[in-house]
């Protein structure tokens, strides 16, 4: 029998760093108010658009990696590799998914500073999970990882 295999994190990051993420807009915005912070009708509502699909992505994610009867926690080991629908956009759909989530509630709080506060989400979860999860998934599932890889962006599908 194989040991188990070593996670690719010993904490959560995605969540934490999402969560940091509007926290850290919601305080700013207390005590830096940006003026004149209403946005257009337009922009709200391709906020609200944003949060439907993040939404969408997030669940059928969550669902595939369910019936895969594999993990969702970005701090345990994997034991498959999903390739379904929505990993077959993107290797990454259920942090897509919070991106867009939270992109799509900057537009419609009129909030500049969760915008900001996501684009810097993105780079922290890209450097303290994505990279470390794709070095764990090449260990575990070795070519069949590496042909995943190549035909499926890390975060949107190739058009």
């Amino acid at each position: 029998m194989n040991p188990p295999a070593k996670p690719p994190n010993r904490l959560p990051w995605p969540p934490i760093i999402y969560g940091l993420a509007i926290a850290v807009a919601w305080g700013l915005g207390q005590y830096v108010p940006v003026r004149d912070a209403n946005w257009p009708i337009a922009v709200r509502g391709l906020g609200g658009v944003a949060i439907i699909i993040g939404l969408v992505i997030d669940i059928g994610a969550m669902f595939a990696l369910y019936k895969a009867k594999t993990t969702i926690l970005p701090h345990r080991a994997a034991s498959r590799l999903v390739t379904r629908w929505p990993f077959s956009m993107s290797r990454n759909p259920i942090y897509l998914g919070n991106a867009l989530f939270l992109f799509g509630l900057s537009g419609v709080l009129s909030s500049l500073w969760l915008t900001l506060t996501t684009l810097i989400s993105l780079l922290l979860v890209s450097r303290l999970a994505i990279r470390r999860e794709e070095v764990h998934l090449q260990e575990l599932f070795g070519a069949e990882w590496e042909a995943y890889r190549l035909k499926t962006p890390r975060w949107v599908w190739k058009f």
